[in-house]
């Protein structure tokens, strides 16, 4: 298991290329993402155990999408059983990621009570939107920075690992080791990978909105809608395809193989 050093581009290149297998078959992928979300809402609304459930299926169903982006790219159709075929590679080991990625994530969010008394916490663990007062005193900067701080190179450690596991058959440990290495040896093209994230999936789509409201300013909600529904129904397609990309040209991986 080797992973190569890309150069910078490369992370602007893991956008087009999932957006190239977006467009092989739109509905299809489209539907899997919705078929993702609802699985997993559905499962975290059970009372009591629902966040754990949630958190030990992601792991395979992220690879169920994986796989159908493997299929798209070897022009085949993917089925809604490719999704949660997912769940049986490898299964002990991806309900073991998940696991320890949501006892990560509550021990960083314990930490960042140090420096808020546990509001970011209690947020958090609510899913209530913040008021306007909590925004605007900025009371949950300190604990946000501390949380980004430290979950980023928990999500390094995850990006590649449930795929590395289900494919390659790694154990935990490996798994996560392998995947933090190959996103440090290539920071650079994660980072313009965020940036163009950013830019393709927040600040065109605001520019677009921001527009529209200053056309007809009377329809804010509806315009709001209008925007930001096909947008999401759209990227988060590509942004799933773009994670296969990005293991695919890290590890070298042939599409055929």
């Amino acid at each position: 298991m080797r992973a190569q050093q890309l150069p910078p581009a490369a992370g602007w290149n893991w956008i087009v290329g999932g957006a190239s297998l977006y467009r092989r078959n739109p509905p299809v992928l489209g539907l899997l993402v919705v078929a993702y979300w609802f699985t997993v809402v559905l499962l975290s609304a059970m009372p009591l155990i629902g966040t754990v459930l949630a958190s030990l299926a992601v792991p395979g169903l992220s690879v169920g999408l994986m796989h159908s982006c493997r299929q798209l790219e070897r022009r085949q159709t993917p089925a809604l059983q490719t999704l949660y075929g997912g769940l049986r590679e490898n299964p002990r080991t991806l309900a073991a990621l998940g696991a320890l990625y949501l006892a990560c994530t509550l021990a960083i969010l314990m930490l960042s009570s140090l420096a808020d008394g546990g509001e970011l916490l209690r947020f958090m663990l609510s899913g209530q939107p913040l008021d306007r007062e909590t925004v605007e005193s900025g009371r949950l900067m300190a604990p946000a920075t501390i949380v980004i701080l430290l979950l980023a190179p928990v999500l390094m450690a995850y990006w590649f690992a449930p795929v590395l596991a289900a494919w390659h058959g790694l154990s935990v440990g490996k798994a996560l080791f392998f995947s933090l290495m190959a996103c440090w040896i290539n920071w650079r093209a994660f980072l313009t990978y965020g940036i163009a994230l950013a830019l393709v999936a927040a600040v065109l789509p605001g520019v677009v909105l921001a527009v529209l409201l200053l056309i007809f300013p009377g329809a804010a909600n509806f315009l709001t809608a209008l925007v930001t529904v096909p947008a999401m129904l759209v990227l988060a397609p590509i942004v799933f395809a773009s994670f296969y990309v990005s293991y695919r040209d890290v590890f070298g991986i042939d599409a055929a193989a």
